[in-house]
C-alpha cells in the first residue's frame, strides 16, 4: 500500500521509544522505504541497529557523522520523504520544533520538511497538561503539523492518565490516511452500511445471514483513505474500520433504518452494502409461535426497505449506491432493483463462484448504472473498493 513512499521516524527520548521498532516493521511490510532519526536520548531506550535491522538503512544518529550516503543529509532525506512521523515526541522536541530551535540531526531534518508532518506525544501525564506544552502543540498545528492525540492509561512512571504512546494501529492508520491515496474524495461525506442484520427469534435465538461485512468496510477504508469523511453503520463483524471513521454499531434491521434516516441528509455518497435479515418475527409470544414436535413455524414480516426508503428521499446532490446479490437472473434483477428504487448505480454480486460472496476476500461485481454495465473481474476486495469508488465519482 505504501509502495514507492519514504516514510521517515523521527525517535526522541522517551520510555517509548522501543515501540517505534514495531512500527517501522510494519510500515516496512506495506512496502515504504522507512529511515529512522533518533535524539542522542532515543539511543538509551533502543539501539539504533534494531532500526538498521528492520529498515535496511541506516539509522541517523549525529549531525556531523560522516559517514553517510547523501550529500547534505539533513535536506537530502527531508527532500525525499513523503511523511515524517515523529514518534515518541517528547516535551523538550516538541519545544524545539515550535520555535525553530534546530540543534540535532532530528529537528534540522524536519525544518527543512515540506511533507506532511506528524507529531505523537507521549509523556508524564503532568508535563502532557502542562500549559506550556500545549502552547508549543497548538504552535505546531498553526505550522501544519498534524497531532496525534495520546492515550490514556496507565504510564511508566506510575501515574493514570493522558500521556501513553497510541497504539501501532492508530500511529499506522494515521500514517496511511496522509499518504496511501490521493485525496481525491477531501470534503466528501459518505455514509456505508456493512454487514448483517440480526433480528431476535426470542431472547436466546436469531434470524441472520452469512454477511462478513468485508466488502462495506473495504469501501469505508478507502474512502477513508482518499480523504472522505464516512460513517459507517455496521453490523456484528469481525472486520477492522480504519481509525478516524465514525462507527456506528446496529444490531436489527430497524436499528440500522433509524441510525441511517438519523445520519443521510448531509451526504453526498450513500452506500447501502448490508446484507438485511428481510425478514423479522412479529413477536416473542408463545402464540405467534407454533411448535409441535417435529418443526417450529414462526409469523414473520417485512422489514423496512431502506434502500428504497432513501430513493424516495434523495437529496439532489446526493448519490444511492445499493448493492444485489441473487442467486439467478442477477443482472435482470438488480437492473429491476436500479429502477425501482431510484438508486444511481447497483453493484451485482456475484456468489456462485468459490471465490466470490459473503466470507471470502475476493469478488466479482458488475455495476449496474443507466448509462450502461460493467463489469468488474475477480479481484480483492480492496481492488474492488477503489474501482467501486472511481466509478461514484464519475456518476
Amino acid at each position: 500500500m505504501l509502495k514507492g513512499k519514504t516514510v521517515v521516524l523521527g525517535v526522541s527520548g522517551g520510555i517509548s521509544a522501543y515501540k517505534m521498532a514495531n512500527i517501522a516493521s510494519k510500515l516496512v511490510k506495506l512496502h515504504a522505504d522507512v529511515h529512522v532519526i533518533m535524539t542522542k536520548n532515543a539511543c538509551n531506550f533502543i539501539n539504533p541497529i534494531t532500526f538498521e535491522t528492520l529498515t535496511k538503512n541506516k539509522c541517523i544518529t549525529d549531525t556531523f557523522d560522516r559517514d553517510f550516503e547523501f550529500n547534505v543529509e539533513h535536506v537530502s532525506l527531508a527532500k525525499k520523504c513523503d511523511l515524517f512521523l515523529v514518534a515518541p515526541a517528547t516535551a523538550n522536541v516538541i519545544g524545539k520544533m515550535a520555535n525553530g530551535i534546530c540543534d540535532d540531526m532530528l529537528t534540522t531534518t524536519i525544518f527543512a520538511c515540506k511533507a506532511p508532518k506528524l507529531v505523537a506525544p507521549a509523556m508524564n501525564t503532568n508535563m502532557y497538561q502542562n500549559p506550556i506544552l500545549k502552547d508549543n502543540l497548538k504552535k505546531l498545528e498553526g505550522y501544519g503539523f498534524k497531532i496525534i492525540k495520546p492515550e490514556s492509561g496507565f504510564l511508566a512512571c506510575g501515574d493514570l492518565g493522558e500521556g501513553r504512546l497510541p497504539s501501532d494501529d492508530v500511529l499506522i492508520d494515521s500514517i496511511l490516511a496522509e499518504i496511501a491515496f490521493p485525496h481525491d474524495l477531501e470534503g466528501k461525506n459518505v455514509l456505508i452500511t456493512a454487514g448483517p442484520t440480526k433480528e431476535a427469534i426470542d431472547p436466546v435465538r436469531y434470524i441472520t445471514n452469512h454477511s462478513s461485512g468485508k466488502m462495506g468496510y473495504a469501501i469505508a477504508n478507502n474512502a477513508y483513505l482518499r480523504g472522505a469523511n464516512v460513517t459507517l453503520i455496521s453490523g456484528d463483524v469481525n472486520v477492522k474500520a480504519i481509525n478516524g471513521i465514525n462507527v456506528i454499531n446496529v444490531k436489527s434491521a430497524l436499528d440500522m433504518f433509524e441510525a441511517v434516516k438519523d445520519n443521510y441528509k448531509n451526504q453526498d455518497y450513500i452506500i447501502m452494502s448490508a446484507a438485511i435479515a428481510d425478514y423479522t418475527p412479529k413477536s416473542y409470544s408463545n402464540d405467534k409461535i407454533k411448535k409441535n414436535d417435529n418443526d417450529m413455524t414462526i409469523e414473520l414480516s417485512r422489514t423496512q426497505d431502506i434502500l428504497k426508503y432513501l430513493g424516495e428521499n434523495k437529496k439532489d446532490n446526493q448519490k444511492l449506491i445499493g448493492f444485489s446479490m441473487e442467486t439467478k437472473d442477477l443482472i435482470e434483477n438488480s437492473t429491476l432493483k436500479l429502477n425501482k428504487k431510484n438508486a444511481d448505480m447497483i453493484c451485482a454480486n456475484s456468489i456462485n463462484g468459490e471465490k466470490t460472496g459473503f466470507k471470502s476476500d475476493t469478488n466479482e461485481i458488475t455495476l449496474i448504472k443507466r448509462d450502461g454495465n460493467k463489469l468488474l473481474s475477480l479481484d480483492t476486495k480492496e481492488n474492488l473498493a477503489k474501482l467501486i469508488l472511481d466509478e461514484i465519482k464519475e456518476l
